[in-house]
């Protein structure tokens, strides 16, 4: 039942995106052509904490939020964010996919930068009601694309000095995605950034706030327009030990087909990387989640990027200084996608309960 809050706020929601209707598909957007890009959509969700509490959450038409120049967010960097996937699943029922993940990374994030963290139940209806409100923009199943959802907390209210912020806003905002890969998946070229450091240790490299990706900006920048598609971030202390990409968990192929990924406390555990362990062991392969040293990624078979985005991208090869190490092709990699990808959508069975439905109406 909506408050009268809420309903004030769904009535001020255009009424051409009240129109829509409550099925996937039904949004007048290319479904095959939507790249991965901010859209306008029917409503975000917002949720305020005030005085040791949250409100109800009302609904707005587009994502703008008026907060005080002094902000903590602002100022301070208290700020964490979520990505996730709601789609269009086979049987033509919509689930967003893992977000018992993203539940357990927001609140170790907000522990960390010591915010109130929503509960289990304040998280799922958030989520949902993002969901529901944006259902038109749903691709529709067999289009590849996927309505990304990005729940996003962070502290707000005039303040001059580092403390406890005033009040706190959760959003949760949705937008349709297209298929990262069209007609198979395609390696990329990766370099190591031997001059900047993603994460110190003992820092806040494990937990998925704002500040940690602007820094990223200027090596990726640099990466790119030297011809290569992504950054690789070794450990600060030593650069013996790989870490992870700019933006996603690193994932390597033994000769003997192990699939392993990088331990550190600095490495940010993305939540696409445990499903992807899981992918293995279910496929019979042998999965380990272990420091991986650079001496070693020169002996792999394979090699590849994990995120809720692309699910995952293979290398084809990973240049350090003058030394570049190539990958023959990604057959694992391509086993592990199309396992991930038929959980998401459906194809398979979810032996896991990665998946968790949401109604329309």
């Amino acid at each position: 039942a909506m408050s009268t809050l809420q309903r004030l706020a769904r009535a001020l929601l255009p009424r051409g995106a009240r129109a829509l209707g409550a099925q996937p598909g039904t949004a007048p957007l290319d479904w095959l052509n939507l790249g991965f890009e901010a859209r306008a959509v029917n409503a975000y969700v917002r949720y305020n904490w005030k005085e040791g509490k949250w409100d109800e959450g009302v609904l707005s038409p587009d994502g703008t939020v008026t907060i005080h120049a002094l902000s903590n967010a602002l100022n301070y960097g208290q700020a964490v964010f979520e990505g996730l996937k709601a789609l269009q699943l086979k049987d033509g029922s919509v689930a967003l996919f893992n977000p018992a993940a993203n539940l357990r990374r927001i609140s170790n994030g907000c522990a960390r930068l010591q915010m109130p963290a929503p509960n289990e139940a304040l998280f799922y209806e958030g989520l949902e009601r993002a969901v529901r409100e944006n259902a038109g923009f749903i691709p529709p199943y067999g289009t590849g694309g996927a309505l990304y959802v990005r729940p996003l907390l962070f502290g707000h209210g005039a303040q001059l000095g580092l403390g406890a912020a005033p009040e706190y806003c959760l959003m949760f905002a949705a937008n349709p995605v297209g298929a990262y890969y069209k007609g198979g998946l395609q390696g990329v070229d990766a370099i190591v950034v031997e001059d900047f450091a993603r994460a110190a240790p003992n820092g806040v490299g494990n937990v998925k706030v704002a500040g940690n990706y602007a820094p990223d900006v200027l090596p990726s920048k640099r990466a790119k327009g030297q011809g290569y598609s992504v950054c690789l971030y070794l450990d600060a202390t030593t650069s013996t030990h790989v870490e992870e990409f700019s933006t996603s968990n690193f994932i390597g192929v033994t000769q003997d087909g192990t699939v392993v990924t990088p331990k550190s406390d600095s490495i940010l555990p993305s939540c696409t990387r445990e499903v992807v362990l899981q992918a293995a062991r279910d496929l019979g392969l042998k999965a380990e989640h272990r420091p991986v040293s650079w001496e070693e990624v020169r002996t792999l078979k394979e090699a590849a990027a994990c995120g809720t985005a692309v699910v995952l991208t293979p290398m084809k090869s990973i240049t350090r200084g003058k030394e570049v190490v190539k990958f023959n092709g990604f057959d694992t990699v391509s086993r592990l996608y199309a396992r991930i990808t038929a959980l998401q959508t459906g194809e398979s069975a979810d032996p896991h309960g990665y998946r968790h439905p949401v109604r329309l109406d």
